[in-house]
């Protein structure tokens, strides 16, 4: 009899180790999972609910993703005007000339720009006198290109050549 009683003990013992290694392995777990996603709001591309990402009526919808579809209606003839040309031109003149007859990207009105390319914020004092950027875009400028773009999807709202406009001086 005292095998039998002293095995119920090693028994109950090997159970109490399993739930102990069972328990700590989810508790682990879960907390791996908690910290590979970081605190909260520390993603741009990924925001939680109701803190600043796009609604979920608008996530799907293309355009201004910031700006409720009424509003966005004002800004979809946005576009870069011809006196804007010279206007930029005369600030990025000598990067510009620069680029003449060398292999440029190409940013499309309506895609992402480029992976790998590095956008530069337009000084605001470069830009007076033209129309703002619609919401939540701004103004930037890579190899002989002004771009109107939304810096968290980097989608580009509308692009300027300054270097055909070089050339075409």
């Amino acid at each position: 009899m005292k095998s039998g009683h002293g095995m119920g003990k090693e028994v109950s013992l090997q159970v109490r180790i399993s739930r102990f290694l069972i328990a700590s392995v989810l508790l682990i777990g879960t907390a791996a999972v908690v910290f590979a996603q970081g605190p909260p709001g520390r993603d741009p591309y990924n925001p939680p609910p109701g803190h600043g990402g796009i609604p979920p009526g608008q996530a799907k919808k293309q355009g201004y993703g910031h700006v409720p579809p009424g509003q966005a209606k004002k800004y979809d003839d946005w576009r870069f005007r011809q006196n804007d040309r010279s206007h930029f031109y005369s600030h990025y003149r000598h990067d510009a000339d620069h680029w003449k007859g060398k292999k440029r990207p190409m940013f499309v009105r309506g895609q992402a720009l480029p992976r790998g390319y590095t956008i530069q914020p337009v000084p605001r004092s470069y830009w007076q006198g033209v129309p703002p950027p619609p919401p939540g875009y701004q103004y930037g400028y890579s190899d002989g290109y002004v771009v109107a773009y939304d810096p968290m999807t980097r989608i580009v709202a509308d692009v300027m050549d300054l270097v055909n406009a070089a050339v075409s001086r």
